[in-house]
C-alpha cells in the first residue's frame, strides 16, 4: 500500500541526530509571511486564510477579498458588494465544502442586502448633490 510502518528501537532514539539545521530565509517565498506581503500584495498562501483562495470559489473569493483590501470607500468594501454576492453565490453551489449555518447565514445574507442597499442609497445622495 501507500503507508510504510517503521518501528524505532531504544537504541535509535539513543544516537544524536545528524540533522542540520538552516537558517530561515528571508527571501524564501514559501516562508510564511502573514496575510499581506511586505510589497503590500495579498499573500493567496498564507494560512489564515483557510485555503479560501483555492477551491471551486477561490477566484471568486479573491476578487471579493481583493476588492476589499484595495477600497478607499468611506464604508470600507462598499463598493464591493457585487463580488461578495458572486462569492456568495457560488459558495451556496457547493453546500458540503463551504457549510452554512442557517440562522447565521440568513442574517448575514440580510446583512449583506441591507449594506448593498446603504451604498447604492449613497452613491445616489453623493450624485444628487
Amino acid at each position: 500500500g501507500k503507508d510504510r510502518i517503521i518501528f524505532a528501537t531504544k537504541e535509535d532514539h539513543e544516537t544524536p541526530s545528524s540533522a542540520e539545521l538552516v537558517a530561515d530565509d528571508p527571501d524564501d517565498p514559501y516562508e510564511e509571511q502573514g496575510l499581506i506581503l511586505p510589497n503590500g500584495d495579498i499573500n493567496w498562501n498564507c494560512p489564515c486564510l483557510g485555503g479560501m483562495a483555492s477551491g471551486p470559489c477561490g477566484e471568486q473569493f479573491k476578487s471579493a477579498f481583493s476588492c476589499f483590501h484595495n477600497s478607499t470607500e468611506e464604508i470600507k468594501g462598499s463598493d464591493c458588494v457585487d463580488q461578495f454576492r458572486a462569492m456568495q453565490e457560488c459558495m451556496q453551489k457547493y453546500p458540503d465544502l463551504y457549510p452554512q449555518e442557517d440562522e447565521n447565514d440568513e442574517k448575514t445574507s440580510k446583512d449583506l442586502e441591507a449594506a448593498s442597499m446603504e451604498a447604492s442609497a449613497a452613491k445616489e445622495e453623493k450624485g444628487s448633490s
